[in-house]
């Protein structure tokens, strides 16, 4: 029976809302105290390796200075004004450097997940309706094979192979360093910097994406609807996508959405071996600094974006399949 009318389908959502905010007043907390729990701090740091020699009242004054606290008040208090405070090792504002490499990683790890599922999804749907065919056997003989291997190791060897050996490919970095090119000049140049980078993440998630579709499909495939739309002669490809790939779209929604909730590190390995400016980068080298306020906004701002695409997730499920509304 149908329970759920407007009114109670909008105090649930109210409610979902609610919990989703209590959650992001946690994660702001756990951005202030986890950081303060890594062992050593910025001093040691900087110059343990270094052939500055501080004086012990130096090294007193200084260590004071960078790890001198005014409470998760005051945190507070800045993050409602935007103001999130300056680098330590880059003496550069935080919100610079974050929104300096957030869109570097956007368009690497956005691009992957996108290839990756349609490749993913349209291969999948395809190889469970030609179910038992050696097409079928094949593609997941193939994707369970290199769902196995690291992400590190198809990294490694695609840089080795295309930018070391062939020079095909440039070995690191995001674009040409004081190239002078037009918009046309540079989108090449960007893009043929991200090609690896690219390659290595969307071989990394194609297996995932194409498997699941799969076993997906499989299990709507045998419904009564099925059967029924094909005792209607509707066509195959209506059949197959209108019908049983919809209904098998729920559980790639969720891998997308916490894949893309995870981009920053996720994509913190491959960014490294590609020397790629991302937040996956910077937040390695701001905790090799002990940066604190870097890596206070980056671990912040991962976690609500975590947060948020759960919470699109949620909606996005009540969009595909209403039903969802109508659960107790």
């Amino acid at each position: 029976m149908m329970t759920g009318t407007p009114k109670k389908i909008l105090t649930r959502r109210l409610g979902i809302c609610a919990t989703f905010c209590l959650a992001a007043l946690f994660m702001v907390y756990l951005s202030y105290a986890l950081p303060r729990l890594l062992p050593g701090d910025f001093i040691t740091a900087m110059y343990a390796s270094s052939h500055v020699t501080l004086t012990a009242e130096q090294e007193v004054e200084l260590r004071a200075y960078y790890t001198r606290d005014a409470g998760f008040g005051d945190y507070l208090l800045r993050l409602i004004t935007l103001d999130w405070g300056y680098s330590y090792a880059f003496l550069t504002p935080v919100s610079e450097l974050f929104f300096g490499a957030l869109p570097w990683t956007l368009l690497l790890v956005g691009s992957a997940h996108v290839i990756s599922m349609l490749i993913g999804f349209v291969t999948g749907v395809e190889a469970a309706w030609r179910h038992h065919s050696r097409f079928e056997k094949g593609m997941v003989g193939g994707m369970t094979v290199l769902e196995g291997i690291p992400e590190i190791s198809t990294g490694v060897i695609l840089l080795v192979v295309f930018a070391l050996h062939l020079q095909w490919f440039p070995a690191a970095g995001a674009e040409t360093a004081y190239a002078d090119a037009g918009f046309m000049g540079r989108f090449v140049d960007v893009g043929h910097h991200l090609a690896l980078p690219l390659a290595t993440l969307v071989l990394a998630y194609f297996p995932g994406n194409f498997l699941l579709t799969r076993n997906s499909m499989i299990m709507v495939i045998g419904a009564h609807y099925i059967t029924t739309a094909r005792a209607k002669g509707l066509p195959p490809f209506r059949i197959r996508y209108a019908h049983a790939a919809r209904n098998a779209l729920l559980p790639i929604v969720t891998r997308f959405g916490l894949r893309l909730a995870f981009m920053i590190t996720g994509a913190l390995v491959v960014e490294r071996i590609s020397a790629y400016p991302g937040l996956g980068t910077l937040l390695f080298n701001a905790i090799q600094a002990r940066d604190l306020p870097v890596i206070q906004a980056v671990v912040l701002v991962s976690s609500l974006i975590v947060l948020a695409v759960i919470l699109g997730m949620d909606f996005t499920y009540r969009m595909i399949d209403p039903r969802i509304d109508d659960a107790r």
